[in-house]
């Protein structure tokens, strides 16, 4: 049976390539968006291109209590379009990211980042878990700014701290049902993500590369390939790990 896999946030950035990664490898998949319809389509009609059944829905990770609703609206999209009641991998890579130091980090934006990043996922797992297969993955985003500290990152560093911790004890509670939970954790990575401050600044894109075994900083083809990798089968015994993907950042 063909594995089908809800990627959050996959109308840009590493949500996209991940997506792509998924159906390159024989994987259908349901593409969430925040606000960019028009994007999440053509991740849509991509996907559907290498012969993958795929479809669109709106979803606002920062609002919890919408989650509810949504389980209902997934559940009735896996009956007309898969006919099945449940799908398969769920892959929690929406968000955003805020840079500014300690001193300056409004409440506001440290609200936000806890909203989507630890909230967000704590209780979309909550409402998705009734209709993942048993069996089934998640596997929840991170950063390697929870192994080091870069300045100007330390909220958003705290609360991925806090979903590698959430992730784990995912992983004990639904280890029953045999479903994995792990994180994966990129390094700087060449995207629009924090107003695109490693690809567009070239000053930070050359601090991290010379901080990088591999000498330049990620691309997204480097990470979506990997996540997608990870919900083969070949590796159903793997799960509560951090698995970093920084090509040796800090090391």
């Amino acid at each position: 049976m063909t594995k089908i896999t809800l990627v959050t946030g996959a109308n840009r950035g590493l949500g996209r390539n991940t997506a792509l990664s998924i159906a390159q490898r024989g994987g259908d998949v349901i593409v969430t968006y925040r606000g960019n319809e028009a994007q999440a389509q053509e991740v849509v009609a991509d996907i559907r291109a290498l012969g993958r059944k795929a479809i669109a829905l709106q979803l606002d990770v920062s609002k919890s209590a919408d989650f509810p609703a949504f389980a209902g609206v997934l559940r009735e999209a896996l009956r007309e379009t898969w006919g099945r009641e449940t799908f398969d991998h769920l892959i929690n890579n929406a968000g955003h990211g805020e840079f500014a130091p300690i001193s300056e980090t409004t409440e506001a934006q440290f609200d936000g980042l806890f909203d989507v990043h630890v909230k967000g996922v704590f209780f979309l797992v909550q409402a998705l878990l009734p209709i993942i297969a048993d069996g089934g993955r998640i596997v929840n985003f991170s950063t390697g700014l929870t192994r080091f500290a870069s300045p100007g990152f330390a909220a958003y560093a705290a609360a991925k701290g806090a979903v590698e911790v959430m992730s784990v004890y995912m992983a004990k509670e639904f280890g029953a049902r045999g479903i994995t939970v792990n994180t994966v954790a990129p390094g700087a990575i060449e995207t629009d993500f924090g107003g695109g401050v490693v690809r567009d600044n070239p000053e930070m894109n050359k601090h991290f590369a010379a901080m990088t075994a591999l000498g330049r900083v990620g691309v997204p083809d480097d990470i979506g390939p990997m996540v997608a990798s990870l919900l083969r089968d070949d590796n159903r015994w793997v799960t509560a790990q951090r698995i970093e993907v920084s090509g040796g950042q800090m090391i």
